[in-house]
């Protein structure tokens, strides 16, 4: 690779070598994140989202800043695909948390009807 490519790839990954210190740290605490959540009974079963998506964004950080030093386009392809796969994460998690959120609004109101119905209680 000659060197007006990786002096390319250092000028484009750069917004991201500099962001790289909080992706680790948001890593970290995801991972930190989904071990607490995994004491639960309950949080055994979802634990493991976070700590998959904080495994995703360090990967993503870590290659951020081989391209940075290196210049290798693998790196870059790496990277941007890890960071993908976080958005994905993270993108499919809320539009799930907005459909209970929904689900659970609808059910409230349901309920609230019949109460005020007049069941006689």
């Amino acid at each position: 690779m000659d060197n007006n490519s990786q002096e390319l790839l250092r000028d484009l990954i750069e917004p991201l070598y500099r962001g790289k210190f909080w992706m680790q740290l948001t890593g970290v605490m995801l991972i930190l994140s989904g071990v607490l959540t995994a004491l639960s009974i309950v949080g055994l079963i979802v634990a493991w989202i976070p700590i998959w998506a904080g495994w995703v964004l360090m990967q993503a950080a870590g290659a951020a800043g081989r391209v940075f030093e290196s210049g290798d386009y693998r790196d870059m392809k790496f990277a941007l695909g890890k960071l993908k796969t976080y958005f994905t994460i993270f993108g499919v998690l809320i539009l799930i948390y907005l459909a209970i959120a929904v689900g659970g609004m609808l059910f409230g109101a349901i309920g609230m009807m019949g109460m005020m119905g007049g069941s006689g209680w």
